[in-house]
């Protein structure tokens, strides 16, 4: 399991800097050494503020980042730029503001689908040459690109939305992925917070959290989705855990290569999460809160135009 930071910066309301560098330095006391962040979070307040936290631990901390979207003046400014060059560009700018002199593992965030994916892993696998970079990438792109940026470089993981409420990449990116030996790194596995119980209405959000503008979190979709939450604390009752525990167990039992990435921004929700790693569910405990929970009601996100299917 690894532990996404995100939210420690932006997009989910006010964050507290010193918890959360707490947080991360726990994560790691605890072995939880995969640490996501990326350059566009903040906007880059989230890769110094993870660089801070590993500060003097960088052997013990396993360092994933991102590229590809840039943000403009406006909070909700957006372009993708997926070229080589920038892809140099973006990795000297994270090891600066990491404070590191290489990458664990550096994602492709979105593609821009004017640019052909063989010329953007080329561009990184020079990164790869000159020891910037230890694995490559992608995230959030259908099958059939990844097929085509694994015969052109070596790929080592997928990061993409993932969980029971999150399922669609099941017929046909995932068996892609473990046909060609990528792992698969699911982000949001908690489903951004409905599968915990901690949304119970739209109102409980900050002004700014970015759930309030997610199909998911509004009217009946919200309706149905807290009923089906509701379901899912129900079964995490009866296997002895908590709805988080159980949601997160779930994702872990899709297979040794799936490593969910839940985002926290506490200590004790991170030592939760963990607690489900010591959760074995069986082939007939998956298959029955497979086929009782559902995907979740709604779009996942506002504008699903940069994510591939």
């Amino acid at each position: 399991m690894g532990l996404g930071c995100m939210g420690m910066s932006e997009f989910y309301g006010a964050a507290d800097e010193a918890e959360s560098i707490a947080t991360i330095r726990k994560a790691l006391d605890l072995g939880v050494t995969f640490l996501d962040t990326a350059d566009m979070y903040g906007p880059y307040t989230n890769e110094k503020l993870v660089g801070r936290a590993v500060a003097g631990r960088r052997e013990t901390a396993f360092l994933a980042t991102k590229f590809g979207v840039v943000r403009g003046p406006g909070p909700k400014d957006r372009r993708v730029d997926s070229t080589p060059e920038y892809a140099g560009r973006a990795c000297e700018a994270s090891l600066r503001r990491l404070g590191v002199d290489h990458l664990d593992l550096f994602y492709l965030h979105r593609r821009d689908p004017d640019v052909p994916i063989e010329e953007t892993v080329g561009g990184m696998t020079e990164l790869v040459a000159e020891g910037k970079v230890r694995y490559l990438g992608l995230s959030e792109v259908s099958s059939r690109t990844l097929r085509r940026a694994c015969a052109a470089g070596p790929i080592a993981a997928l990061q993409s939305e993932y969980s029971l409420f999150t399922r669609g990449l099941e017929e046909d990116i995932l068996p892609a992925a473990r046909k060609l030996g990528v792992a698969l790194v699911p982000y949001a596995p908690l489903g951004r917070g409905l599968l915990t119980g901690a949304v119970t209405s739209v109102h409980t959000l900050a002004a700014d959290d970015i759930r309030r503008d997610q199909p998911r979190f509004q009217g009946a979709n919200l309706a149905t989705n807290l009923a089906l939450a509701e379901r899912v604390r129900t079964l995490a009752a009866s296997v002895g855990c908590t709805p988080a525990q159980l949601a997160l167990a779930w994702v872990l039992a899709q297979g040794d290569t799936v490593i969910p990435i839940p985002g926290v921004r506490r200590g004790g929700h991170l030592e939760e999460n963990v607690l489900a790693l010591d959760l074995r569910l069986s082939a007939e405990e998956v298959r029955a809160i497979t086929e009782a929970v559902p995907e979740a009601a709604g779009a996942r996100a506002p504008d699903l135009s940069r994510l591939e299917k």
